[in-house]
């Protein structure tokens, strides 16, 4: 059982549970009306479904914060699902790949990270917002490819396809924001 917190202590980012099950807040809008008691509109995300969530209430009213057990994690490999060890125990788990709502297109091969267990369940990790890939295969450029804005797919060595300047080559060691999946520069 987690902690209960007032409306208003609630902040984007705090993990809360309803009905057992875990959500992320997304947003959060403290409302005083001129007349009648302040309310906060919270729109809440679910870790494993990626459902979306709104709800109203009063400002005192109570919400349930949820315990998450942060753990550090190696990614193994990828088949059916995704293959971790526990870093601490070498306790060997796998998860599918839908628990990672997209998140898991940016895994590489014994990248370590931190997941997040409630009641003994992973339910979220903590992805690193860079990360540095090989490119492993695009459409070559060639010099003067400079046209302002202009991209071409890429193939990364972890086999996620992103968009990348025209001057970028196959063996390019590229850096990705991992949240926007898109190009930052050369690492």
């Amino acid at each position: 059982m987690g902690q209960i917190i007032k409306a208003t202590e609630v902040r984007v980012g705090n993990y809360l549970e309803f009905d057992g099950e875990v959500y992320v807040c997304t947003k959060y809008e403290h409302h005083a009306p001129g007349k009648g008691q302040a309310v906060c509109r919270l729109k809440f995300k679910h870790l494993k479904s990626g459902r979306v969530l709104d709800k109203t209430v009063k400002s005192g009213e109570g919400i349930e914060r949820a315990v998450l057990e942060p753990r550090q994690a190696q990614f193994l490999y990828r088949d059916d699902e995704l293959h971790f060890m526990d870093i601490n125990s070498f306790e060997q788990f796998s998860l599918p790949p839908e628990s990672f709502l997209g998140k898991d297109k940016w895994l590489k091969e014994n990248m370590e990270l931190t997941l997040r267990f409630h009641n003994g369940e992973p339910v979220d990790v903590d992805m690193p917002t860079h990360l540095i890939f090989e490119v492993a295969e695009t459409n070559p450029g060639y010099k003067g490819d400079t046209v302002t804005g202009a991209t071409k797919p890429a193939t990364l060595e972890n086999g996620a396809v992103i968009q990348v300047p025209l001057f970028v080559n196959a063996g390019d060691k590229i850096k990705i924001d991992t949240e926007a999946g898109t190009y930052l520069g050369r690492g």
